[in-house]
């Protein structure tokens, strides 16, 4: 049985793909929250039942009692007003922002040593919110969204060229969403830079589709928003953790000056370790780059501003 404990925060589509994933990584004992509890103590049962059949070993709590977290290493939230087609992650800012604070205040109650994860949209802004409400230390509050930027463009490079998706890589930094950018020196097929097997154009098509996949699966999906990838993409930011890996991560983290920002929540790089953020990376930009990095930072900026 794991010794650490997970919570989740919230168990819709994301939260429950996320806890089923944690459970087939073993990651540790799940906690899952919802409000009301006969949500998360569902998706609890229904989730521990499937232990015999994919062969995990570990404890998993549904209930709607905050004090059930305490001890947890990380927990996650995913809580919040859902994106409806035709709406913005700017427009449920306000209503997720109230959500969050009062959940990360529960969270620097009862797991005053964990670290937060934050899944929530609009991702930066939310991310900063819970960095404020909690009182935790930068390091501890990480906002996953730089992994997934950088996993759907990576897709759409593998789509493009027609080959697996693991021999491509990148970096996305910036605003989750519409608002992040690759780091075209960090992107590669194999050993040959990206910008040596794509034109300039083909690859800015490539990051615009990349952009509103977001809306487009809204779309498809007659207002249910995207759920596996989105939980996907948490798993390496908790397996660096679980297994203090010191691996380095595109995630929206607290800056104190790095990239020439102070008190905004942005994706960066960030070597992730057991205690959570060890180093943000500061990586060359091109002039290119690092105007389009300072108009991201100017539109989370904004939505910060907002939540005054």
């Amino acid at each position: 049985m794991a010794s650490r404990t997970i919570s989740i925060i919230g168990v819709g589509r994301v939260g429950s793909t996320l806890a089923h994933l944690c459970a087939q990584q073993g990651a540790g004992n799940l906690v899952l929250i919802d409000d009301p509890p006969g949500i998360a103590q569902g998706v609890a049962l229904d989730l521990s039942q499937s232990a015999p059949v994919e062969n995990f070993d570990i404890s998993i709590t549904g209930t709607g009692d905050y004090k059930d977290i305490e001890g947890s290493d990380i927990v996650c939230i995913t809580a919040g007003a859902r994106r409806t087609p035709g709406t913005s992650r700017d427009e449920v800012l306000l209503k997720n922002a109230d959500i969050v604070k009062k959940i990360s205040m529960r969270v620097a109650e009862y797991a005053p040593e964990s670290k937060l994860l934050v899944i929530t949209n609009p991702l930066d802004a939310i991310t900063y919110a819970a960095y404020k409400a909690s009182g935790f230390p930068r390091e501890r509050v990480i906002g996953m969204a730089g992994v997934l930027d950088t996993t759907r463009f990576r897709f759409f490079v593998a789509q493009e060229l027609k080959v697996p998706v693991h021999t491509v890589t990148a970096l996305l930094i910036g605003g989750h969403g519409d608002r992040s950018l690759p780091v075209l020196q960090r992107c590669s097929v194999g050993k040959k830079p990206l910008a040596e097997m794509l034109s300039h154009e083909k690859i800015k098509s490539l990051i615009q589709k990349m952009h509103t996949t977001g809306d487009r699966i809204l779309e498809l999906e007659n207002g249910n928003s995207a759920y596996y990838a989105p939980a996907a993409s948490v798993i390496p930011v908790i397996r660096a953790i679980v297994k203090n890996t010191h691996e380095t991560l595109p995630c929206s983290a607290y800056l104190n000056g790095e990239y020439g920002l102070n008190d905004i929540c942005i994706g960066v790089p960030v070597t992730i370790g057991k205690h959570g953020i060890e180093k943000i990376v500061e990586v060359p930009l091109t002039p290119e780059e690092k105007a389009a990095f300072l108009a991201s930072s100017k539109d989370i900026r904004r939505s910060i501003q907002n939540l005054a």
